[in-house]
Order: C-alpha cells, then sequence, then structure tokens
C-alpha cells in the first residue's frame, strides 16, 4: 500500500481496502491512539479501562465482525460542550469498540486522501496544525495581500449531504464494504436522553473520522481556490481568503458562494464579508488580527478570565498556594497558544489575575469589598511572584527575547 501510494493505483482509485482496516496491527494502533485520548463512554457505558480490561478479547471480536461484515456501530451519545460565545456545542459521543473501528478505518483512508490536499488545509492533518495556519496568515499580510474574504460556514459539521460526501469518497476508494462502514458512521443513531433518531446529514462532532471526512468534503474548494490563484488559509471549517485588491477578494467570495450553494453548505449572512486588513479587524482560529498585529479575539480572553474566575473564588477554602498552582496551569496552557499576541495582551490579563487574588486575600482577613488601593502596598506584585504566581508578561518577554537570539 505505501509503495502504490507513491506510484499511484490505477485509474486512481483503491479497490480492496477492507482487509487492511480488519489487519489486528491497524486495530493495536487504533487501540492505542483512543487509550492515550480517553474520553467518556459511549451508550454502552463501557469506558476506556473497562475496554482494556478485556482487550485480546474485544479487538479479536471487533476483527472478525469487520471481516464478516457483522459488525454494526452502536448509537453516539449526545453530549454538549460551552462554545466561547455563549451556548452549547453538540457532540457525539461513540462507544470505545467503535471509535477504535473508526480509527482503523481512518488509518487506511487519510493517506489515500493526504497524498492529494491542498497546502492551502492546516486542520486535523499530520504534521500541521493552527499555528501554521496563523503563520501563513501573517506571511500573506506582510507580503501585501491588503483583503480579507472573512467567511463561515453555518454548522458546518451538522449540515455535510451524507450523500454528496459518500461521492467524494467514491472518487478515490471503490472497495464497497469500506464505504458501507462509512456510510454506517455517518448514518449511526444519536441517543440523548431516552430519544433516539437518525441524522439526515452532517458529520458528528467527537467522532475520530469525521475531521477527515470533513477535509475531504472542502477539498474541492481548496482546489478551487488554488487554480484561481487566490491565497486561501483553511483550518477545517474556519477559513480566510486573502487577496491583493478589494475586487479581487470580492470575487473570490462569489466563487466561494457558488462553491458552498453547490456542495448543500450555508455561508453564516452575518458573520461573511470582506475585510480591508490595513482598516478592519479580522478573526481567525481565536486571535484578532488589527493593522498588522495580532490579539486574542475577545471571546477568547473572556473564556480565560471565567476560567480563572471559578478558581479564584472568595469563599474558596483551598490554601493560596494550591488556588496559585491552578491558576498557573491554565495561565501556561493559554500563553502557550496566544504568546504570539502583541506586548499589549498580558499585563491586564496579569492585573486581573492579581486583583481577583486580593480579593480572596482580603475576604480571608475578613475585609468587605475586592482588592484595590491600599492592598497593593498589602500586597504587592513582588509578593504573588514569591509565591509562583505565573506572569504572562515576564513569560512573553522571555520568548521575545529567544526570538532574537
Amino acid at each position: 500500500m505505501l509503495t502504490a501510494l507513491e506510484e499511484g493505483v490505477k485509474g486512481g482509485v483503491w479497490f480492496s481496502l477492507i482487509d487492511k482496516v480488519w489487519s489486528a496491527p491497524n486495530l493495536c494502533a487504533a487501540w492505542a491512539e483512543v487509550a492515550r485520548n480517553g474520553g467518556a463512554a459511549g451508550v454502552d457505558h463501557v469506558t476506556v479501562a473497562m475496554f482494556e480490561q478485556r482487550l485480546e478479547a474485544n479487538l479479536t471480536a471487533l476483527s472478525q465482525q469487520l471481516r464478516d461484515g457483522s459488525y454494526r456501530p452502536k448509537p453516539v451519545r449526545r453530549a454538549y460542550i460551552p462554545k466561547a460565545g455563549g451556548g452549547q456545542r453538540p457532540l457525539g459521543v461513540p462507544t470505545v469498540n467503535d471509535r477504535v473501528a473508526q480509527g482503523a478505518l481512518r488509518h487506511v483512508l487519510e493517506p489515500i486522501f493526504e497524498r492529494d490536499f491542498s497546502d492551502h488545509s492546516y486542520g486535523f492533518r499530520p504534521g500541521r496544525g493552527c499555528k501554521d495556519a496563523l503563520r501563513r496568515v501573517d506571511e500573506l499580510l506582510k507580503a501585501g495581500y491588503t483583503h480579507v474574504v472573512d467567511a463561515d460556514l453555518k454548522s458546518y459539521f451538522d449540515t455535510i449531504p451524507h450523500a454528496k460526501l459518500l461521492e467524494r469518497v467514491r472518487e478515490k476508494v471503490a472497495d464497497g464494504r469500506v464505504l458501507e462502514l462509512v456510510e454506517s458512521f455517518l448514518t449511526a443513531g444519536v441517543m440523548e436522553g431516552l430519544s433516539r433518531w437518525t441524522p439526515e446529514a452532517g458529520a458528528p462532532q467527537g467522532a475520530v473520522i469525521s475531521p477527515l471526512l470533513s477535509n475531504v468534503y472542502l477539498d474541492g474548494l481548496d482546489h478551487l481556490m488554488a487554480r484561481n490563484g487566490w491565497e486561501m488559509v483553511r483550518y477545517a471549517d474556519d477559513f480566510v481568503v486573502l487577496c491583493r485588491s478589494e475586487r479581487e477578494a470580492d470575487e473570490a467570495l462569489e466563487t466561494v458562494r457558488g462553491w458552498v450553494a453547490q456542495a448543500g453548505l450555508t455561508l453564516h449572512p452575518d458573520k461573511t464579508r470582506v475585510v480591508d486588513a490595513g482598516s478592519q479587524d479580522f478573526e481567525f482560529l481565536g486571535y484578532r488580527f488589527c493593522r498588522g498585529n495580532k490579539y486574542p479575539r475577545d471571546k477568547s480572553e473572556s473564556k480565560l478570565k471565567d476560567s480563572l474566575r471559578q478558581a479564584t473564588r472568595r469563599t474558596s477554602g483551598q490554601s493560596l498556594t494550591r488556588i496559585i498552582a491552578t491558576i498557573n496551569l491554565r495561565l501556561r496552557g493559554w500563553f502557550e497558544y496566544f504568546k504570539h499576541s502583541h506586548k499589549s495582551t498580558f499585563p491586564s490579563v496579569d492585573g486581573y489575575v492579581r486583583g481577583r487574588l486580593r480579593s480572596l486575600l482580603r475576604k480571608r482577613q475578613k475585609r468587605k469589598g475586592r482588592g484595590r488601593g491600599a492592598d497593593h502596598q498589602r500586597w504587592p506584585n513582588a509578593f504573588f511572584a514569591a509565591q509562583g504566581l505565573f506572569s504572562l508578561k515576564e513569560a512573553h518577554a522571555l520568548a521575545c527575547q529567544s526570538v532574537r537570539r
């Protein structure tokens, strides 16, 4: 298979793949990924730890079912996670057994499609990530791309048409058993409480195979943009198109509109626009691009502060050392992603954290109100530094020094 990937197969279509899916080494590799990622149990209530207790028997049974065609995925369990802008994002949680099966299928399909994916695409791809996409946007802005098509696909993962998606998969895969397996994951039932239904569109967020399938479906848009000479940067369903003039950006947006409509998708009417990057802001992957500088978008900073607020409640019974350890974990994780922001980002967040801690300490001294005024002398910045509090400002300064060296 590796040789064929290098040299290509006749007609560019793969006919015999199912035996690669159910092979023992592939299932073991898929299990290793599931175990590493962890996650909650599905509708059968079997956890990763419980699956591992009978690992050999479970993998042998799964292999046999995939081999003889008796495998059927169980419904996914509907769960919700909070969205940065409020509201909740629906997730579909497959069973551990189904996550292993999906991982094995992804191992087989991914290299086939990855071979021809566009360089414009960065999301859920080996060796690529958010930072690469953001770096590319920076490069294009510095190279004189002044206008940006800021596009937003409305509920993309929930609205991918199954029939059209399967057509895209059939362009490279002719193994009927594999195609049936893909379809079975797309049409697996959804259980929420006592309710159950069968989805008519979409690829459930939370499923192992969904990120790959989402890239397969948008690959045509990637190549269309490239053929027209437009610089698109896409991470999953989040993308921008950078152009050298407003006219070019308007043409690119019209082309995107046409492709999206033909694909059975929808552009968000309020979030899709053409932006003059020299005078207007636009957001991409959590960052706000503003006249050559980057900042965390407001929602990203608000989400961090919400998390810090929970960790620094004045009624907390934890020791200051324990609270600071919790805060540091959250600050370091946030900084790792947003350390490329403009330097003015960090002092205000540091000040917010210290203000929360002063209020907490004030409460413990039976004082009313928030920490301010004399509390800055009572617990100066140096006090919190001595307690080991992570400073975003200092971390950014050190990161800048490292880059200059």
